[in-house]
């Protein structure tokens, strides 16, 4: 039987391809939800015909469907939020289901079972969402309103719920997205064994990715805007693409038919906090304010047809961040001054005096933060099968960073950074008939930043040849003691990203497909500013003037460069019987290769051993091949075992691919003769450098930076095997075997590493379009090379709110190996002659890890002041991360860093420090077993010997007072890290200095929480 599409669709759809190619657009996500079920008699038979009537018990808004003759049906592209399920047929008792819940992106199930008609009263029933998914193929978590407002998120960051699902690790503190700021939160998080740059974030379906910025997100909006939280983290269903990591889906909340808000306010104050590990006692606390206030306020314009909903929320931070420096010691002082360097002895006025054992100076440096977000969202039914939404966001943000953001550890050294943020989408969902539903969304995400060092020093007024007027960074003895400019600062970017995406949802029998396309245009406008980088491999070099490193660009950097990507998937879900079900699909994404604005795009050519500019003269303006054959199957399936929908066994495998992002593409616009990057390496003809003729020396030489002409898209493979089991109405328990293989990873080589004494590339061919001849220093080479893999066991137990209790516990055991993990330590492999010599553990592996959220409502009843308590804990325990130890000297290896070589087995505990401070653990309780073994590769392998672990508690304590009936108070009490266990970060990672293999710090220092226990209060006014 042939059938017709819609003529109403024909015309969307139309509009919707025009759209699709003229527009740039962005990878759509799942902002809403559907209901599906089977309506059965008495005796179990199918009912077909039967009329299903649905409604947001908050708008009103009202759809309309039958049962085919399997007795199924399907409402896709509903709000989230409680409905009204109605179901009626002939001869029939009518039945009613009052709060049914749908959570954003879920398939929610709800059977219904109609008698014979004996009167004519409905019968009323509660509708619940089930606690085992029969309906869905993906791994997920789905954290509701009443989790998202109650939970003691430490600085009401939304993404840290995101470490609340099974398979994600709290990050090491060498993370990079994953490392948290004030007042911003995290930017992104590792799970299921995935690089923290491939998390695809979306609001309302619209990606807020910062494409210029690695991947991140590019801002958190405020908790009392968000209706609920997903993520989704294995297995997609092939309407998502563009990255190959997790699917985080917030959907905003919405005005409703009955006028609502918040007024509130988090005080929190060093006065009520527990001193942290990096600020010994005899020394002032470290100052930390921070308050955090605002307001929401949603309702009808018109009822059941136009609603808003408003907010605004301001913070004013201000935290001490603690900082920890080994400095000259009185004798390492007086040997300086005694060289007579004009340089040297200049540069000591800005180290300070040590004033802790082991010569270690421990400051704080303030580090306030000013944000003022606002949010509006309309929403209005232009008739019963036509909603249009529109959001719109905009953030204002100034941060001062601590000099350790930036690698530094004396204070005065860090950056400004304000943030101009805004993000706008519009959804319209069109029901066409009662099988065909049409989704269209447009969005724009706009990022403003500019990075300014603190510092106003100059390299000129202390007589430091480096090029460039700025005052360049200074690292000695492995970075023990860092000061100075900023290594790539003064820096900003403007950026945006452009989104359109059309989605059909067609029921055709036992078929619910959906097909579509978008997409999605990312601009990336960036300059950046190099003083350059000395590098000393110990204190006496230092005072000798001997630099063994020294990285400068002495040129304004700038470029503009646009990625366009179009992706299209088709995704069935065949409900072959009532109790199984079958996931089909397929995408494919057309990933662009970036392009320069101006083409100032530069690669170095290994064949001809030149540089050549792309796109000159009308030539091709791609840097790599275009990658054109990221087709990704989707396949999985849904048992309901028993037929009860109380034993569910799920199995699926997906690939996806990850698209590029303008980091990988910049620094090609920093090559000749656009920019002069310049580095100097040591050779046994010119061991070092010094501050007076480091630019002069290397001048002549070019460090270029390119990438591999066959650089490929890299790509993910996911499966898992789990099962689900319903034990009590309100609890389940589900475990899971699940795997991943990265491939096709970004990488970076040295293509111009030292072998045998020499480089293979010493200059550039006098047949080179630039700078033919000239001397050539290392040649970064971004490749995709790198593979990765993860085996983990995933359990959750979930217990739905009932009787005042709901909770959700995980533990993950896992292992995660790769190359590299693109953590702050970048990207590049250590012997670039042998890749798989750096393979080992993941930055972020953790072989253990617990979680446990959850809401308690006290059982006390009487007064007002008796009852509404509510208690809320987060408990988090995770083994720890591996560390990668280093040695200050990479002489003759090109190299970034060098592992050390070890002589015997490494033992690690908690002890005394060594060095003397008393403030400070030993964790490497044998450092002697360690050495540098001078100009070669060491014996000890990648991320062999793993760090401490983590544990924390977090708790809130909740009192609601009501005023009146649509009207109560809330008081709380939070205490973030309850125990005030100090949660220790990476011990100092280079032999041979005073703090190797010693804990200085806490994990997190620089976060909103320190590492200590911090109390917080907070009023809120619910109307």
């Amino acid at each position: 039987m042939r059938h017709n599409v819609p003529a109403k669709l024909q015309s969307g759809f139309l509009l919707a391809l025009i759209t699709f190619f003229g527009l740039a657009d962005n990878a759509r996500a799942q902002s809403t939800a559907s209901l599906q079920g089977t309506i059965t008699d008495a005796s179990g038979a199918v009912l077909s015909g039967a009329k299903i009537v649905v409604r947001n018990q908050q708008t009103g808004e009202e759809r309309t469907v039958t049962s085919d003759s399997a007795g199924v049906y399907v409402v896709p592209s509903l709000a989230v939020g409680m409905y009204r399920v109605t179901v009626s047929a002939s001869g029939m008792q009518t039945v009613v289901a009052n709060n049914v819940l749908l959570e954003v992106g879920q398939a929610t199930a709800q059977n219904f079972s109609l008698r014979v008609a004996s009167a004519s009263q409905a019968v009323e029933v509660q509708g619940a969402a089930p606690v085992v998914s029969s309906e869905t193929v993906t791994l997920g978590e789905v954290m509701d309103q009443q989790t998202v407002q109650e939970i003691p998120l430490n600085g009401r960051h939304f993404l840290d719920m995101g470490f609340l699902i099974p398979g994600s690790v709290t990050p090491p503190q060498n993370a990079n997205l994953a490392a948290p700021l004030r007042g911003q939160g995290f930017f992104g998080f590792n799970t299921a064994g995935a690089r923290e740059d491939t998390v695809n974030f979306m609001v309302n379906g619209i990606n807020v990715n910062d494409f210029g910025g690695g991947n991140q997100i590019t801002f958190q909006p405020t908790i009392g805007t968000i209706d609920e939280f997903k993520v989704d983290n294995s297995t997609f269903t092939a309407e998502y693409g563009f990255k190959s990591g997790a699917i985080v889906n917030m959907a905003t909340r919405s005005g409703t038919n009955q006028f609502h808000g918040e007024i509130y306010e988090y005080v929190r104050n060093h006065d009520f906090d527990a001193r942290n590990f990096g600020n010994p006692i005899g020394l002032p606390q470290a100052a930390f304010h921070r308050n955090q206030f605002g307001g929401n306020v949603g309702g009808p314009i018109k009822r059941d047809k136009t609603f808003f909903y408003l907010s605004y929320e301001g913070l004013r931070h201000l935290q001490g961040v603690p900082l920890s420096a080994t400095v000259l010691s009185p004798a390492q002082r007086a040997q300086a001054l005694a060289t007579g360097d004009p340089v040297i002895q200049q540069l000591l006025s800005l180290i300070p005096l040590p004033n802790s054992p082991g010569n270690v100076y421990v400051s704080t440096a303030p580090a306030p933060v000013v944000a003022n977000q606002g949010t509006a969202n309309f929403s209005h039914d232009f008739s019963d099968s036509n909603r249009v939404s529109i959001y719109y966001a905009i953030q204002m943000d100034q941060r001062d960073e601590p000099p350790s953001t930036v690698n530094n550890n004396l204070p005065g050294y860090g950056d400004i950074r304000t943030g101009h943020r805004q993000l706008l989408t519009i959804n319209d969902t069109d029901v066409i008939s009662a099988t065909w539903v049409n989704e269209f969304r447009l969005g724009y995400n706009r990022l403003h930043i500019p990075f300014d060092p603190q510092t106003t020093l100059t390299a000129t007024q202390f007589g430091i040849n480096s090029g460039v007027s700025p005052m360049p960074q200074i690292n000695i003895a492995g970075g023990t003691l860092e000061f100075g400019g900023n290594n790539g600062e003064p820096q900003g970017r403007g950026d945006y990203t452009a989104v359109a995406s059309d989605t059909v949802s067609w029921i055709h029998g036992k078929h619910s497909i959906k097909f579509g396309g978008e997409f999605r245009r990312n601009d990336n406008n960036n300059w950046s500013y190099t003083p350059g980088v000395f590098t000393f491999p110990s204190v006496t070099a230092f005072i000798n003037d001997q630099a063994n490193a020294f990285t400068a660009n002495p040129s304004n950097r700038a470029s503009r460069i646009f990625v366009d990507q179009l992706g299209a998937f088709v995704q069935d879900s065949y409900k072959i019987k009532p109790y199984f079900l079958l996931e089909l699909g397929l995408r494919y994404d057309w990933n662009a290769t970036p392009v320069e604005a101006e083409n100032r795009f530069v690669v170095f050519d290994p064949t001809t051993v030149s540089l050549e500019e792309v796109g000159k003269n009308g030539g091709p303006r791609l840097a790599y091949n275009q990658n054109a054959l990221n087709f990704e199957p989707r396949i999985g399936f849904s048992w309901d075992v028993f037929k009860n929908s109380k034993t569910v066994l799920r199995s699926a495998y997906s690939i996806l691919t990850d698209g590029p992002n303008t980091g990988q593409v910049i620094p090609l616009a920093q090559n000749p003769p656009f920019a002069f990057p310049v580095s100097f390496s040591p050779t046994s003809a010119v061991p070092y450098v010094s501050f007076m003729n480091a630019f002069s020396l290397v001048g002549g030489i070019v460090s270029p930076t390119s990438i591999a002409h066959n650089y490929k898209n890299d790509y993910a493979q996911s499966w898992n095997f789990n099962i689900q089991q319903q034990l009590a109405s309100s609890f389940a328990l589900q475990a899971s075997y699940v795997g991943m293989k990265g491939s096709d990873l970004n990488i970076e080589r040295n293509y111009n590493q030292f072998i045998n004494g020499g480089r293979p590339y010493p200059a550039l061919s006098l047949s080179s379009p630039i700078d033919p001849g000239k001397t050539l220093g290392n040649i970064t080479v971004m490749e995709s090379d790198g593979n990765s893999t993860y085996q983990a066991l995933w359990v959750t137990a979930t217990k739905r709110f009932s009787k005042g209790v709901q909770f959700s516990s995980t533990y993950t055991f896992s292992k995660a190996i790769d190359d590299v993990s693109r953590t702050a330590q970048g990207l590049v492999i250590q012997n670039s002659y042998n890749i798989r010599g750096d393979r080992g553990l993941a930055d972020f592996d953790a072989r253990h890890r617990f979680t446990m959220n959850g809401i308690y409502e006290l059982p006390f009843h009487g007064s007002r002041w008796k009852e509404g308590w509510q208690f809320a804990p987060i408990l988090t325990v995770q083994s720890g991360n591996p560390i990668n130890f280093k040695t200050s000297n990479t002489s003759l290896t090109g190299a970034a860093t060098l592992r050390p070589s070890v002589s015997g087995p490494v033992k690690t505990g908690y002890g005394p420090a060594i060095n003397g401070n008393a403030t400070y653990v030993q964790y490497i309780q044998n450092p002697s077993v360690f050495y540098d073994q001078g100009a070669a590769f060491g014996n000890l392998g990648r991320n062999t010997i793993i760090g401490p672990g983590f544990s924390n508690l977090d708790l809130a304590l909740i009192k609601r007072i009501r005023i009146r009936e649509n009207m109560r108070l809330e008081i709380r009490a939070d205490a973030f890290d309850t125990f005030n266990h100090p949660n220790f970060g990476q011990s100092g990672l280079t032999v041979n200095t005073g703090t190797f293999g010693v804990l200085t710090n806490t994990r997190f220092p620089t976060g909103d929480s320190g590492s200590s226990r911090q109390l917080q209060l907070a009023g809120k006014l619910v109307f």
